[in-house]
């Protein structure tokens, strides 16, 4: 099998960094058995995390926040940052306001699961953050970032987006997946990631999450108010 048909079959392989032994172990079996993933690789804290995962060149990172030596905010900033084709980065924690995960979305993570999650829901997290979309829990999402200052106030006005990217940018915030948003503006697919594109690109966002952080710092989404 080549071409389309073998891209579609091929797993999303996937690295799982957390310093306790036995969550770590037990993500792993839990997460090969699930189907369409693919489980590579571990890592025991931050630094072996970084290390691993460009040795192994894994499609995602799931990411532990507190780890010895480089916490999960700083491996996934390491991560981001040196590398040309970087993976993404789901961020796992045990409590959906650890003020961590802000930091690490805007470290420019994919977004975050909780651990005490089923794991088939943390399996369909990886799949999706792997197609390019976004895992935001946007209620979770307000209201961390409602308790952060709006150090990122400045960044929406110099983008100068247009009134149809704010639009897009607003869906986005709610979590709206790309087939969704166009549904909800009426426009092709094509349109829709066009705008997306363009979103990223005014605001300096590593992601689609990074960007939905900038919206909500930047008050073009209020804390605590539905999208």
């Amino acid at each position: 099998m080549t071409g389309p048909e073998a891209a579609a079959a091929a797993p999303v392989t996937l690295l799982v960094a957390d310093d306790d032994e036995v969550t770590r172990s037990g993500l792993r079996t839990l997460l090969s058995a699930q189907p369409g993933l693919a489980v590579i690789g571990e890592a025991a804290d931050g630094v072996e995390a970084v290390e691993q995962a460009r040795l192994l060149r894994p499609d995602v990172v799931l990411m532990d926040v507190r780890m010895p030596r480089r916490n999960g905010i700083e491996a996934t900033r390491h991560l981001l940052a040196g590398d040309a084709e970087p993976p993404k980065v789901v961020v796992i924690t045990t409590f959906e306001n650890d003020d961590y995960v802000t930091a690490a979305l805007s470290a420019g993570a994919s977004g975050f699961v909780l651990k005490r999650l089923p794991v088939p829901r943390i399996a369909e997290a990886v799949r999706v953050v792997a197609a390019g979309e976004a895992i935001l829990f946007p209620a979770a999402l307000r209201r961390m970032v409602a308790a952060r200052p709006l150090d990122s106030a400045e960044a929406l006005p110099r983008a100068a987006l247009t009134g149809r990217e704010e639009e897009v940018l607003r869906l986005m915030a709610t979590g709206l997946s790309n087939p969704e948003m166009a549904e909800s503006l009426t426009v092709s697919l094509e349109t829709v990631k066009t705008h997306v594109g363009n979103v990223l690109t005014k605001l300096g966002a590593q992601n689609r999450t990074h960007a939905v952080v900038i919206a909500y710092e930047s008050g073009l989404v209020v804390p605590g108010v539905a999208g």
